[in-house]
């Protein structure tokens, strides 16, 4: 494909923390893309979190929303540190991340957890059990039990109770049910549904509307399983995932034990999908020990500039050169100081130096092939 005339206007969202960090390494690897491919990548910064508490009063400025608007994709860094816990709630600087997804309506939320050979003996699971894992969680983002109404705490006949209603509409289920679907048909060509319909009837309706989904796709295998067995699936066989869709709670916690797979949350990146916009941060917050140190990884922060360029600008060669390219360093034993390894720890700048000199390697190799 050729880019050499595309322009793409990316918000940077550094954050807290280490996000400000790095966010820097992705931008470098990005514009190391940029060197060799052709397309040009336009970087604008906006507020979000913490740093924005500080200096607007709001988690979420309107100029960061606006910047968003105005832009291909965004790139987030992390968000939050102990110096804004004591805050008031709609405060703190998580609900920045929370307004952000629905100010932009970002519904679909995908999660890769892929074990690197390399790394493969970090898993909390034995090496022949993980060897080759490589599924992603598609998480639906907007609905669900975390957003239902009635909630709050009530009293009644003096005694005080918690409400929290799992509500989901059939258009809410039926768009993250496409996402999960098309995902398939770029992989493995298999769907693995996860519900409760033994027991609720939101996730009978779930199971049905999926169900309905799936006929439109008839390349991919369609399987359902409950959530608790799905849980004792990951660990028991997790190389016999694809793709997982499931709702917003199952999926905040099975992605966290899909996390674990991999031995590094350090590693791991995310998407968040609307129609019309995209967001892409690494999993790991904002580790605000270590921040300013020049310590911390930022291949997870890399790793999300990848799917940003398969999933919205899709350049999927240049994803993979940035994929292959890490698969390459920690190969050689190169490891930040989260990563257990026999070498002295290297530094956040370094890595990114390493792989942006290794991306544009793998792309001047392929390019050269083109014309031969």
């Amino acid at each position: 494909m050729n880019d050499m005339q595309s322009l793409y206007r990316i918000a940077v969202l550094a954050g807290d923390g280490i996000g400000p960090e790095v966010t820097a390494e992705a931008v470098k690897v990005l514009k190391a893309i940029e060197e060799i491919n052709g397309p040009t990548f336009r970087f604008q910064s906006g507020l979000i979190g913490g740093c924005a508490l500080d200096q607007t009063a709001s988690p979420l400025p309107a100029e960061t929303i606006s910047i968003c608007n105005n832009s291909n994709a965004v790139l987030l860094g992390a968000v939050g540190g102990p110096q804004w816990d004591s805050k008031r709630p709609e405060l703190r600087p998580e609900q920045g991340l929370l307004q952000i997804r629905q100010r932009l309506g970002l519904y679909c939320n995908l999660r890769p957890a892929k074990v690197l050979d390399a790394l493969v003996n970090m898993s909390a699971l034995k090496p022949p059990r993980v060897k080759g894992t490589d599924l992603v969680i598609v998480r639906e983002l907007m609905g669900g039990i975390y957003f239902g109404n009635p909630r709050g705490i009530f009293t009644k006949n003096g005694e005080r109770y918690g409400v929290n209603t799992e509500i989901y509409r059939e258009h809410e289920v039926e768009r993250v049910a496409h996402r999960a679907f098309q995902l398939a048909r770029l992989r493995r060509h298999k769907v693995t549904s996860v519900d409760k319909a033994n027991v609720l009837e939101s996730s009978r309706l779930w199971r049905e509307v999926v169900t309905r989904i799936g006929q439109s796709y008839t390349d991919v295998e369609l399987n359902h399983l409950y959530v608790d067995s799905c849980a004792m699936q990951l660990i028991d066989r997790p190389t016999s995932f694809d793709v997982i869709l499931t709702n917003n709670m199952f999926g905040d916690i099975l992605s966290d034990e899909a996390a674990m797979l991999t031995g590094s949350i350090g590693l791991l990146p995310s998407a968040s999908l609307g129609e019309h916009s995209a967001l892409y941060e690494p999993v790991h917050g904002s580790a605000p020990d270590i921040a300013g140190r020049n310590k911390a990884n930022p291949l997870a922060a890399i790793a999300s500039a990848a799917l940003m360029l398969r999933y919205t600008l899709r350049m999927e060669s240049a994803a993979l050169a940035i994929e292959e390219a890490i698969e390459r360093i920690l190969k050689r034993g190169v490891r930040t100081a989260d990563l257990p390894g026999k070498a002295r720890p290297t530094s956040t700048t370094k890595m990114g130096d390493l792989i942006a000199e290794t991306t544009q390697k793998i792309l001047k190799s392929a390019n050269s092939k083109k014309k031969r």
